[in-house]
């Protein structure tokens, strides 16, 4: 069955929803499991207006630390907890290629166009990645 795990988590609350998914596919496969989470650049136009170097730093600082309370409640070890700085579909295929994932867990939300049906990361991440996907659909807002 499955040996190592990879939650791809936006850090957002719909990251509550999937915890106990994923627990729950630990569970049933006694797999490994890590944790990934991408910030994506800001545009580099924007550095010389907005001091954008200092805004991204504080959003790779906060990841890290909500990516450190998303791992203890999971209970995986701050070594296989990811904070990546890139294109989220290509930093996530990249991690799970280099930790030899045999499934990756995500979220789906996407709101139109093919989109609709996976949520365009998701759909991403499903058709480059080289294991299995597991995209668990997402509640539906109530805005």
């Amino acid at each position: 069955m499955y040996k190592h795990i990879l939650f791809a988590t936006d850090l957002t609350e719909d990251t509550d929803y999937l915890i106990e998914k994923v627990q729950n596919v630990c569970r049933l496969t006694h797999a490994a499991l890590s944790l990934i989470h991408v910030v994506e650049p800001l545009p580099g136009y924007s550095y010389a207006y907005l001091g954008i170097e200092d805004i991204e730093g504080q959003l790779i600082d906060e990841a890290k630390r909500t990516m450190e309370k998303l791992g203890a409640k999971l209970t995986v070890a701050q070594a296989n907890q990811f904070v990546e700085v890139g294109p989220t579909k290509t930093k996530i295929l990249q991690i799970a290629e280099e930790k030899n994932v045999d499934m990756i867990i995500c979220g789906s939300h996407g709101r139109h166009g093919l989109s609709l049906l996976l949520g365009s990361t998701a759909n991403a991440i499903l058709h480059g990645a080289k294991c299995d996907v597991l995209t668990v659909r997402l509640p539906e807002s109530t805005d």
